[in-house]
C-alpha cells in the first residue's frame, strides 16, 4: 500500500460491465499511481445485460459473449485494468462451492490489498448481491491457514461495495466519497465501450457529477467535480479521526 492508494486492487464484477459504470474512476487512480487493477467478471452479462447486442439480427449466445467481452476488454485497457473473465452465466449467476473455491484461490494468487465489488443487497438484479457474497465467502477461504494451496493465505484486505444503480432500494449508504475527477475521462472512454448498454453512460456521468457535488459538500477539495461513492464492509482501522 502507497499513499496514492492499493499496490494491488481486485475488483469482482458479477457481469462484464458492471465494474464500469461503479468503478472505472477509482480503478484508473490505482493504475494512474502505479499500481495493479485486476477485474474479475463472473459472467458476460449476456442473457440479461446484452440489449444492445441482442437487438441485432440473428444473434447468438455465443456471439453476445464475444462482444460483450470484447467491449469489457477495450473498456478494461482504456482504465489500464487486467481482466479475467470466468464465465458462469447470468441470470441466475450460479453461487455454489466451485465458483467460491476458485475465487478464493484467485484472490491467495493475485493478493489484493483492496477489493471492491457490490451491494449486498439488489431488488433488481439478484446476480448482483449473489457475487456479494460469493466475494465475502471467498475472502474468508482465501485467509485460511489449513486451506491447501500454492498461495499464502491472504491477509485482512478492506472490501468496498460500490454503488448501485437504485442505492436507495439496495441499502446502500455511502461511507467513502472517492475524487475521480483526474481520471474521469478514462472512466467515460470506458463507458463509451460498453455499447451493449450504452443507454446507460448518460445516467452514471450525471451520478458521478452529483456524487462530486456531495463530495465538495463534506469537506473535499473545491476542484472536485465527479466521485464515486463506496460503502465499507469491515470496519477502518486507524491511528486517528479523520
Amino acid at each position: 500500500m502507497t499513499a496514492t492508494g492499493p499496490d494491488r486492487l481486485l475488483v469482482i464484477s458479477a457481469h462484464a460491465a458492471d465494474f464500469v459504470w461503479r468503478a472505472a474512476g477509482y480503478i484508473a487512480l490505482v493504475t494512474a499511481a502505479g499500481g495493479a487493477a485486476r477485474v474479475i467478471c463472473l459472467s458476460f452479462g449476456e442473457r440479461g445485460e446484452s440489449p444492445g447486442a441482442w437487438k441485432q439480427p440473428g444473434m447468438t449466445l455465443e456471439r453476445v459473449k464475444e462482444i460483450r467481452e470484447a467491449e469489457a476488454r477495450e473498456a478494461g485497457d482504456a482504465l489500464g485494468a487486467s481482466m479475467l473473465f470466468l464465465d458462469k452465466g447470468d441470470y441466475p449467476l450460479p453461487g455454489g462451492e466451485e465458483i467460491l473455491l476458485e475465487l478464493a484461490e484467485l484472490m491467495r494468487e493475485f493478493q489484493p490489498q483492496v477489493i471492491l465489488t457490490h451491494s449486498r443487497t439488489d431488488p433488481y438484479n439478484y446476480d448482483h448481491p449473489v457475487a456479494a457474497d460469493l466475494t465475502l465467502r471467498a475472502r474468508a477461504i482465501a485467509q485460511a491457514l489449513g486451506r491447501e494451496s500454492p498461495y499464502p493465505p491472504l491477509g485482512a484486505p478492506p472490501v468496498f461495495r460500490f454503488e448501485p444503480h437504485q442505492p436507495e432500494m439496495c441499502e446502500f449508504k455511502p461511507d467513502v466519497l472517492v475524487d475521480i475527477t483526474a481520471v474521469f475521462d478514462r472512466k467515460v472512454a470506458a463507458m463509451a465501450a460498453m455499447r451493449s448498454q450504452d443507454h446507460l453512460a448518460r445516467y452514471y456521468h450525471g451520478l458521478a457529477e452529483r456524487r462530486g457535488v456531495q463530495a465538495v459538500r463534506n469537506g473535499g477539495s473545491p476542484g472536485i467535480r465527479y466521485a464515486e461513492a463506496y460503502q465499507r464492509v469491515y470496519p477502518q482501522v486507524s491511528g486517528v479521526l479523520a
